[in-house]
């Protein structure tokens, strides 16, 4: 499915780069575009993730320049069942995070500073359970090439302002077609971008949730993140608009719309989404352990060994054990800005 969404995102990104060229300049103009747009499809397959690496200018660490969070990224790979990802640190406020490349062997996940600061371990874990669903669902080919593709649609509709207008060239609809060209295009082009966008959130959303086992952990961390992002710009995002349908939540200033143009569904719906999730599975938990109370209840107890006492009996309406008398000690709650005792276990599920 994955493979057969980005073929018609190819293709139909591939359709708008030649039309932009026929209105510029004929059949002779959709050619050109053609063959510039087939050159841009194979160079973002191998090179999007660099490039877009480079533009927040994201700096690679390992598990000594980063080691919890490095840990955090190796233990919900693992839990994936994906190959360790190259990790990325971006120096930004702004709590954020993405995941590039074509495919999981050659994929990598970035946090900024802002996130490791704001959030919790757990917190992060859930963001970056998120980043790792989209790698496992191949939506990183997706976003890089969406992203390259999207941004150049948009650069050949500036470029029909200046030579379109040329009486020499082959353009079959004149100055209209300039206007198309530098107008539909390039929204078109968005439209495409953003309803891929808002699609697959939703379901990294839920794998992400499945891969770190807390779709709490996640709802939290959007919450911050949303309220965050609204106060605290980030200066490379604004640069590079192009790339902000990659974020977990929308890097720019002042959007919020979930509709037709918008990056991002609203961050309130996908809160909802993990709320429902967790209590269903909080219901399915609590169902199974009812059905597991009954059928103990009605299996017959085995009889004692010879010179055995008889077991106590149990008790409770679902013939479980009876509580003990004696409270269980109180668990020390743990502290440290990741949640937990810094010399306590450095994973994010100990």
């Amino acid at each position: 499915m994955n493979t057969i969404r980005t073929a018609m995102l190819l293709a139909t990104m591939t359709a708008l780069f030649m039309g932009v060229g026929y209105l510029i300049g004929g059949s002779g103009g959709m050619t050109i575009a053609f063959l510039i747009a087939a050159a841009m499809n194979l160079f973002s397959y191998w090179n999007a993730d660099k490039m877009v690496l480079r533009m927040h200018h994201a700096v690679e660490v390992d598990e000594k320049s980063a080691p919890e969070f490095y840990g955090i990224v190796r233990e919900l790979a693992a839990r994936a069942d994906l190959p360790m990802p190259r990790v990325y640190l971006i120096d930004s406020p702004q709590p954020n995070a993405f995941a590039t490349g074509r495919n999981p062997e050659n994929a990598a996940v970035a946090a900024t500073t802002g996130l490791l600061q704001r959030l919790s371990y757990e917190e992060a874990a859930g963001v970056m359970a998120h980043e790792l669903a989209h790698v496992k669902n191949r939506d990183t080919l997706t976003m890089t090439v969406t992203a390259t593709l999207a941004g150049a649609i948009s650069m050949l509709g500036n470029f029909a302002f200046f030579f379109g207008g040329n009486r020499d060239n082959n353009n079959p609809l004149g100055f209209v077609g300039v206007l198309v060209a530098m107008i539909v295009a390039p929204l078109a082009a968005a439209m495409v971008q953003m309803a891929i966008s808002r699609t697959r959130e939703y379901s990294a959303d839920r794998l992400g949730a499945e891969i770190c086992g807390q779709p709490l952990w996640l709802a939290s961390a959007l919450d911050k993140i949303a309220a965050a992002s609204g106060r605290i710009r980030n200066e490379d995002a604004e640069r590079n608009p192009a790339t902000a349908h990659m974020f977990i939540v929308n890097p720019l200033s002042g959007e919020r719309m979930d509709n037709l143009f918008s990056t991002h569904p609203l961050t309130e719906n996908r809160i909802a989404a993990l709320e429902q999730l967790a209590q269903q599975w909080q219901a399915q938990a609590s169902g199974s352990r009812v059905r597991t109370g009954r059928d103990e209840r009605r299996a017959p107890a085995p009889a004692p060994e010879a010179g055995e006492p008889p077991a106590a009996p149990n008790a409770g309406p679902w013939g479980a054990p009876a509580p003990s008398a004696e409270p269980p000690p109180p668990q020390k709650k743990p502290s440290g800005r990741w949640g937990r005792s810094p010399t306590g276990p450095k994973g994010p599920w100990s």
